[in-house]
């Protein structure tokens, strides 16, 4: 099993190296063809216009949204271009409002998207509706990125943040073909239930289940010594030398499930590696 379609959906000049030089290493390594989408964003909301603007303000925005499209595409050519790998580009314009609309129509077609990281600066509030967009609507995997660092197609410690969930698991299926070609798979368990199903061998029966796809397990519980498991996770990371981390994406709103959960938010925040979310 790889990856065979990899798209990246690029809405900003300054953040789009390196969600599209993950994605040509990805696509050199699974020999998969790479597409980047060029969104121009309007960032204005229909029917919010001051008192008085006229239709040379909406003129003005698509003008601006269609420019920044273009920017973006010739970005996209020149780097993909370059890259030696089958790639597609194209452009287009969306309206903030309507962006997860077009975003997963697109996404579901693909095997993973890439992304930058949501927040930090330098980010406007496009990037973390994309990533919404692709796993919540389209329930594609998203691999997030942060701005520095060589990509690493072929990850050699994966850490795999475990505990029990359904959109822990799926995340972990749809990792396996990182999970099963990496040195170790780290799977890290963080005060398991003293009463769960798991209760006298954490992590195990899903280590049996990566070690049948070739995949080299080792489990790690962990207390909760910080706050917030993100951080612990983080930190793990860092202290195992991890070039990936795969996790459950979660929304906490029931009436909006693509609102992404306080654990979610934070490990994309503070994380320095890649990582691997599905929900």
């Amino acid at each position: 099993m790889t990856y065979k379609s990899l798209l990246t959906v690029l809405t900003d000049d300054k953040i789009a190296d390196a969600p599209l030089n993950h994605m040509i290493a990805l696509a050199e390594a699974q020999d998969a063809h790479a597409e980047a989408l060029c969104l121009g964003v309007d960032r204005t909301q229909t029917g919010y216009y001051y008192a008085g603007a006229s239709a040379m303000v909406l003129q003005e925005t698509l003008s601006r949204a269609n420019a920044e499209a273009a920017e973006l595409l010739a970005k996209a050519n020149k780097v993909l271009g370059q890259s030696g790998v089958r790639w597609s580009a194209e452009e287009g314009i969306a309206q903030i409002a309507d962006l997860g609309r077009h975003v997963a129509y697109r996404a579901r077609f693909a095997d993973l998207v890439v992304m930058p990281h949501p927040y930090g600066e330098n980010r406007g509030a496009e990037v973390e509706p994309v990533i919404e967009a692709a796993m919540f609507d389209a329930g594609v995997p998203v691999l997030v990125v942060p701005d520095k660092g060589t990509p690493k197609p072929a990850p050699k410690t994966v850490l795999v943040a475990w505990n029990e969930s359904r959109e822990s698991l799926r995340a972990i299926k749809l990792a396996l073909p990182f999970l099963a070609a990496a040195d170790c798979v780290r799977i890290v368990v963080i005060d398991p239930p003293a009463h769960g199903p798991e209760r006298s061998d954490p992590g195990g029966m899903l280590s049996q289940m990566l070690a049948r796809h070739g995949a080299q397990c080792e489990i790690d519980v962990l207390s909760k010594t910080m706050p917030r498991v993100s951080d612990i996770l983080n930190r793990h990371a860092a202290d195992t030398g991890a070039d990936m981390i795969v996790m459950g994406a979660y929304g906490h709103s029931r009436f909006r499930e693509a609102i992404l959960g306080g654990a979610t938010r934070n490990m994309l925040e503070k994380s320095d590696v890649p990582v691997f979310m599905a929900h």
